[in-house]
């Protein structure tokens, strides 16, 4: 299975600073699961790294460091930069590929790379994963493998996509057998992770059952991890399903090309709208609503274009938008406080003239009865 981490050094520059001599600086290239990232690293950059890494893991890393050249620089040598590139990205690459973990996992490669250790555990665990064939027993080591079942799903079909526009029986041939390879490894993650949950069918017999203790899982989880696989696995006999037909159709224009034009070498095995269809079927792309708990965030069109730090620099200014809305809204409850107080304060006032004319009304109800008794007696 292909390590979480893909790393290239595609370019070089010169830097020239304000206050300093010109030095060459190359681009690293990191093609993380959902994006990509790009830093710029000098030579004396790798060197502080190779050094971190030796400390470290307290032996050198698979593949050697390039020299540093005493007599030549890299700024006006074009050959030496790119010998120099060449070298770089053998040795960032030969670190990825190891399956020694012990480089990968230390906070100097991490920190070189601006990398969190999610990276570094995902391409160690893939590997893990990718290397056994029995169930898988540990609930956080199967959900690394879902995830990459997920994208070995999503590779088939973008496979069986290519395959649908490729215009040479040869293409056509290779992107098939790449999209049923995919397929085949899909379904075996599958029957893994359907052995590991097999594994807790009875929760009730202590550590030797399935994830007992500390890692035993909930029914409800349980529940929910078989439907992930149940939904995998349809899309997986799907994409099956649509290889077949594509196979079966680009035989049967073949025999058809053979006996009409007297046999054409490159027949076209074009999906029909049917077959475009199932290739989403089962995906959250055929959804119209809904909300899958955990799933990844859509992008937006404020998100498309931007890269890992645009992202980071988006979310600060909406947190700073978020503060500033919050900030607002306590002045606007302040004043509402304020006007309840005074509102209290006015009612109090009114209350108390209420309680001055009453004491008025009552003062000359008792002038008026006297009076009425005082006419009686006139009378």
């Amino acid at each position: 299975m292909a390590p979480a981490l893909k790393i290239t050094i595609p370019s070089a520059s010169t830097a020239t600073p304000t206050d300093g001599a010109a030095y060459t600086q190359y681009h690293v290239s990191l093609q993380l699961p959902l994006r990509r990232h790009d830093i710029k690293k000098r030579y004396n950059d790798f060197a502080a790294l190779h050094e971190a890494l030796l400390s470290e893991a307290g032996q050198p890393p698979p593949a050697a460091l390039p020299a540093k050249s005493w007599l030549r620089r890299t700024v006006n040598n074009a050959s030496l930069t790119e010998d120099r590139r060449k070298g770089l990205e053998k040795y960032l690459q030969a670190i990825i590929a190891s399956d020694d973990a012990r480089w990968r996992s230390s906070s100097a490669w991490r920190s070189f790379l601006n990398l969190p250790s999610a990276i570094t555990t995902n391409t160690t665990s893939t590997r893990r994963g990718s290397s056994s064939n029995g169930p898988i027993t540990d609930p956080n080591h199967w959900l690394d493998v879902h995830r990459d079942l997920k994208t070995q799903i999503q590779t088939a079909r973008s496979q069986l996509k290519q395959r649908e526009s490729a215009s040479t029986a040869q293409s056509q041939h290779t992107l098939s057998a790449e999209a049923k390879a995919s397929l085949v490894r899909a379904a075996t993650s599958i029957a893994q992770l359907e052995d590991g949950l097999k594994a807790t069918s009875s929760t009730n017999k202590g550590d030797e059952a399935g994830w007992g203790g500390a890692k035993r899982l909930g029914d409800g989880e349980l529940r929910r991890r078989r439907d992930l696989l149940g939904a995998a696995r349809k899309e997986v006999e799907g994409l099956e399903g649509v290889l077949k037909s594509m196979a079966t159709k680009a035989a049967a224009k073949g025999a058809a090309g053979g006996s009409s034009s007297g046999g054409m070498m490159n027949a076209s095995a074009a999906a029909t709208s049917e077959q475009k269809s199932e290739l989403w079927k089962g995906t959250s792309a055929a959804k119209t609503s809904g909300r899958v708990l955990g799933g990844p965030l859509k992008e937006t069109e404020r998100t498309r274009e931007l890269d890992n730090s645009g992202v980071l620099q988006l979310q600060k200014q909406v947190m700073q938008e978020q503060e500033e809305d919050v900030m607002s809204l306590g002045k606007t409850v302040a004043k509402l406080k304020d006007m309840g107080i005074l509102i209290n304060e006015e009612l109090t006032i009114q209350n108390e003239m209420l309680g001055v004319i009453e004491q008025d009304v009552e003062r000359v109800q008792g002038k008026i009865d006297v009076g009425r008794q005082r006419i009686k007696k006139i009378s």
